[in-house]
């Protein structure tokens, strides 16, 4: 056998099985092509994933924490927005942003000129401290390049099929390294330190690689529920709250999405919902009858349904919108995405018109914000702490698996040496269900792995040179 050869030999990948050899070959080309395309991608989402986390679980999503010194008295959330309408003349007022905590200050986001800024205001005295571009902030610049690279649609395609191809790598990865064959589990759950070059980071990879590989599955598909095709096209409207729940309330022609300042603030299970219109007698007794219907009177319903700490009131943005109040994971607000809240007021009336709250979403919204706020690490900061160690341990994994690449290639040779295609390889029954698996759940994905499998086919396998190149 020839050095070139003998460094393919799918026994590198890991323990080769006492049956089916040439399975185990083919699971490790998968492997190894899935994450040429993966691996640029995951680390990518790791470092800007761990700028947002940092912000997330420490700080602000609007950067660092602005403090005021706490006194009794607190001055009307009027008085406090009229400071920010004061500054930025001509803006329009779009959401309050209860404090946190007490030494802590009122957020007011208001829409001008194009700008959406968001404007700190001392609750205490309804002095303005602090004013920021929302789209100008590090967690924002870090979540657009997290979420479309830059490039609108194209990076969210892209991306798209970097987590589903991901969801590929991960699969595979758990095939070569499951024990068998003699192999014990300790083999694989402790790396070998003893061992020395390209073993020592196989062992790191493989068992790096089989401790987070749950937590990046959950990583890969929660990220997925954002994505415009298999999210915004199939999973969410599927697990969508229905607004039929909500009985005899005028709908509007909006979707919760519009709520949004930023770019995902919603609850992932309403955004597709359409916001209910105000001017209707639907509904119950909120704002007491011959008050005036403001930001002060839905302010204190606020905390008359028992929404307390940091909390949302959107202010309605026509005249069939609707004051809108709102605590979730989703924003920041809560640490307990079971305790999800929102409150829809009718802008005339007063009136409580709709409701929804965790125990109302489906299993499937459900399963996402409680999935959603683990990604985003807004369960406290325990979550905070290990998702950091979860990216960092991500960058490792595909640093360690280039370094192995790096290091089982011939010297000189700048091929690809991709693991080899058995000769008289018969039909894996299993490998075929997977794959059609992964088209089916992710058609973008699949697509593109169809694609990749005709063209290696139908060009790659009839062109020696080109074939010699990539192999």
């Amino acid at each position: 056998m020839s050095r070139t050869a003998e460094r393919a030999s799918p026994a590198d990948a890991g323990t080769r099985p006492s049956r089916h050899p040439d399975f185990h070959a083919v699971a490790w080309r998968w492997h190894f092509y899935a994450g040429l395309y993966v691996v640029p991608f995951l680390i990518m989402l790791a470092l800007t994933g761990a700028v947002m986390v940092f912000f997330t679980g420490f700080q602000t999503r609007l950067g660092f924490t602005v403090h005021v010194a706490q006194q009794v008295a607190v001055q009307p959330v009027s008085a406090q927005s009229q400071a920010v309408l004061d500054l930025r003349a001509g803006g329009q007022l779009v959401e309050y942003i209860a404090p946190r905590a007490p030494d802590e200050a009122s957020w007011f986001v208001v829409e001008r000129d194009g700008l959406t800024e968001a404007v700190a205001v001392d609750p205490h005295t309804a002095q303005v401290l602090h004013l920021v571009d929302k789209q100008d902030t590090v967690f924002a610049w870090a979540e657009r390049i997290h979420g479309t690279l830059l490039i609108g649609d194209v990076g969210d395609r892209l991306i798209e099929v970097a987590a589903g191809l991901g969801i590929v790598m991960i699969v595979t990865g758990l095939y070569l390294w499951w024990p068998r064959g003699g192999t014990r589990w300790a083999q694989v759950l402790v790396p070998d330190l003893r061992l020395q070059g390209r073993l020592w980071w196989r062992s790191l990879h493989a068992s790096v690689g089989f401790w987070i590989s749950a937590v990046l599955f959950v990583f890969l598909l929660t990220g997925l529920s954002w994505t415009g095709v298999w999210g915004a096209q199939f999973a969410q409207p599927w697990g969508t709250f229905p607004a039929a729940k909500w009985d005899a309330v005028p709908l509007s022609d909006a979707a919760h999405a519009t709520l949004n300042t930023g770019k995902k603030e919603v609850p992932w299970g309403l955004e597709q919902t359409p916001l209910p219109a105000s001017g209707s007698s639907a509904g119950m007794v909120g704002v007491p009858a011959g008050q005036p219907v403001n930001l002060d009177a839905v302010a204190a319903l606020a905390k008359q349904l028992g929404f307390s700490g940091q909390h949302h009131i959107h202010l309605p943005k026509d005249a069939t919108g609707v004051f809108t109040v709102s605590a979730d994971t989703m924003s920041g607000d809560l640490k307990n995405p079971t305790q999800d809240r929102t409150v829809h007021v009718d802008q005339y009336s007063g009136r409580v018109i709709a409701e929804a709250a965790f125990a109302d979403y489906s299993p499937v919204a459900k399963g996402m914000a409680v999935g959603i706020a683990l990604h985003q690490g807004d369960l406290g900061l325990w979550n905070a702490v290990l998702n950091l160690l979860f990216c960092a341990a991500t960058v490792f994994l595909c640093v360690s698996g280039v370094v192995v690449w790096f290091k089982r290639r011939p010297a000189r040779n700048w091929r690809l040496v991709a693991p080899p295609v058995p000769r008289d390889l018969p039909l894996w029954r299993t490998g075929v269900v997977l794959m059609c698996v992964v088209a089916l759940a992710f058609p973008l994905s699949g697509a593109v792995l169809l694609a990749v499998l005709l063209l290696d086919w139908l060009v790659i396998s009839r062109l020696p040179a080109l074939k010699n190149r990539l192999n």
